[in-house]
């Protein structure tokens, strides 16, 4: 579903390495002097891995399809439910906690069951049920029959289909490429998502202005056709990952996940503060619309294009990751990532009328909140992948999501209940403190001095170029 991609700490399938920083600085095989080189022109080195590699092109043109009908549904979903629907702030909790229960229920065993299925059907088959599951909504409607309860069965079947598809795509992401192009492939996927967020937000204010919100959704149905068409078009070998003995067993390949992600002191800090400001992070998200409509009072056009303000600060803050990256290490740049988007929420909750200020002041929120999980998520994936051996990675994978998508279904329901007992704005505040302490839980952990990164023990996920 569409909001298991847009919370502020959402895992946006992307990635760094020493490797990755270190290909800026060193020619390295597949042309790593042409990409210092593009650097320094300030041009992205992202866009270059585009022209290289034909499967990865296949795999970023659908994943962009898609996420620019999910960025209508960022907008079209809550406003079914607010406008057409009459939700009230608990309704809106449990209608984002739905979303993200299968990451809490299925996450850990996800992961074991993706190792042993065929990483190009489990796309597909994924893209085409959330095509049947979200058209369903504007049928529903024109039939005069959609309920708040449908909503809530639509979001837990289509989080099922975007849990098994992430953790797929993000496991076949380091077979796609090779491992010294890590960093620039995956800022080219978040580019590429931020592009597309920033355009569907904004399409989907107007197809809501125009259509109603529930007809919006027909979009997002539509590019999930569209983008499993993409996705049929890779090529690259059915059999994923080479297995170790522990796949075979779901208990022994989820304790196998559990170990490599608490094993290594980095993984393992980057998963506490994610998870911390991923459960602080849905609180906000769940109100965020009905802080914009009922507390400051914008139209559904308004509300799109707030929204889209952050989408637009994720494309400067993709364009900017590689750069700060280098400048900074991946560990300062996965904090910076996060101090951002945690500051962004308190400017948000000191927005208020009259509407000239109220706008200022969420476009500044907005540029936080958006330029801060571009940089935050390119670093968070690509320390999953640089420094996880392929045979754990979809296990890992899942383990990550367990626990980060995992805590957002409690962080939603806590949003709601917040959002009605304390007021809006309260509950904005309280969710921005608690992101901060995520962040200090990664200022006090190696990634504060993490300027490259070990060398992965074991590098069999390269491949020579498609």
């Amino acid at each position: 579903m569409a909001s298991c991609r847009t919370g502020v700490f959402a895992d946006r399938t992307l990635t760094p390495h020493a490797g990755l920083v270190a290909g800026m600085k060193r020619p390295g095989p597949a042309g790593g002097a042409g990409r210092t080189d593009a650097v320094r022109r300030g041009l992205s080195p992202g866009l270059m891995v585009l022209g290289r590699y034909r499967d990865f092109r296949w795999l970023f043109a659908g994943n962009s399809v898609s996420l620019l009908g999910s960025s209508v549904t960022v907008v079209a979903l809550p406003l079914t439910a607010v406008v057409y629907l009459h939700a009230s702030p608990g309704q809106m909790g449990f209608l984002g906690a739905a979303a993200l229960l299968p990451h809490l229920v299925l996450g850990l065993p996800a992961g074991v069951w993706v190792d042993r299925m065929p990483y190009r059907r489990v796309l597909v088959l994924a893209d085409l049920a959330q095509t049947l599951l979200l058209g369903s909504v504007p049928v529903l409607a024109v039939l005069g029959v959609l309920r708040i309860w449908q909503l809530y069965v639509v979001a837990v079947l289509a989080g099922i289909c975007n849990l098994f598809e992430t953790v797929t795509a993000q496991s076949l992401t380091p077979r796609l490429v090779p491992r010294q192009q890590l960093l620039p492939a995956n800022s080219a996927l978040m580019i590429g998502s931020a592009t597309v967020g920033t355009t569907g937000v904004a399409l989907g204010g107007i197809l809501v202005s125009l259509f109603t919100a529930p007809f919006a959704i027909a979009a997002d149905a539509a590019s999930f056709l569209l983008a499993g068409l993409c996705k049929a078009q890779i090529r690259v070998p059915e059999l994923a990952v080479v297995k170790d003995g522990s796949s075979g067993q779901p208990r022994a390949g989820i304790l196998a996940g559990l170990r490599v992600v608490f094993g290594h002191q980095v993984i393992r800090a980057v998963t506490l503060a994610a998870t911390i400001g991923a459960l602080a992070g849905q609180m906000q998200a769940v109100i965020l619309v009905l802080y914009l409509v009922r507390g400051l009072g914008l139209s559904g056009a308004l509300v799109g294009a707030v929204v889209a303000v952050g989408g637009g600060a994720g494309i400067l803050g993709a364009l900017q990751a590689i750069r700060i990256t280098a400048r900074t290490g991946p560990g300062p740049a996965f904090i910076i990532g996060m101090l951002l988007a945690s500051c962004g929420g308190l400017v948000l909750a000191a927005a208020s009328r009259p509407l000239a200020l109220a706008l200022v002041t969420l476009v500044i929120a907005q540029a936080l909140r958006g330029a801060g999980p571009s940089l935050f998520g390119v670093n968070q994936q690509t320390l999953r992948q640089a420094l996880i051996p392929p045979t754990a990675l979809s296990r890992a994978n899942a383990t990550w999501r367990f626990l980060v998508y995992g805590m957002q279904p409690i962080g939603a329901l806590l949003g709601g209940l917040a959002g009605s007992a304390l007021g809006l704005r309260t509950t904005l505040v309280i969710s921005s403190a608690a992101m901060l302490v995520g962040t200090a839980v990664a200022c006090l952990s190696p990634l504060r001095t993490l300027r490259e990164l070990p060398a992965q023990q074991d590098d069999r996920s390269e491949r020579p170029a498609a």
